[in-house]
């Protein structure tokens, strides 16, 4: 293992759950440093799940919905000979995780109408169920990388 930097994450588990990504995911659904309001919203969402689909544990709906979320692969821009092209690329342990992350909550800021948690509910469960904005987002990547595979020799 590399040594670690002043910079380094070290992240408390949450404190209802005690899991790490419910940590990470509040932190990441946090504006302007108000992490009381994120955490309201998360444990709002849960308590949705929760009364929705009864007898499934929240928790466990919300690691699977970030999970069927996870991209494989993406497609990144490279500059070759003056010309960009759109090369597949491999997506790594941690990016995938914060990809997750980042389009379920963005699916959930999207829509409006309603407060966060029911927003962030209907997305978890939706990405429980592989339905939802955030895996379309996932599916489409994936194809793009796909429609793009001629150009996976330029990987670098």
């Amino acid at each position: 293992m590399g040594k670690r930097t002043a910079s380094a994450e070290f992240l408390v588990p949450d404190a209802v759950y005690g899991s790490e990504l419910a940590s990470k995911f509040i932190n990441c659904l946090m504006l302007d440093g108000k992490k009381s309001t994120a955490m309201r919203i998360f444990y709002g969402a849960m308590d949705q799940i929760k009364k929705r689909m009864g007898d499934v544990n929240p928790i466990d709906v919300f690691h699977q919905a970030v999970e069927n979320v996870k991209p494989t692969v993406e497609v990144r821009s490279k500059r070759v000979g003056g010309a960009n092209y759109q090369v597949p690329m491999q997506v790594g342990k941690k990016r995938q995780q914060s990809l997750a992350i980042r389009w379920i909550i963005g699916a959930s800021r999207g829509k409006s109408g309603r407060p966060m948690f029911l927003r962030l509910a209907d997305e978890l469960m939706a990405a429980y169920r592989r339905e939802g904005e955030a895996v379309t987002k996932r599916e489409n990547t994936i194809k793009m990388a796909d429609a793009n595979r001629a150009f996976s020799h330029f990987a670098w």
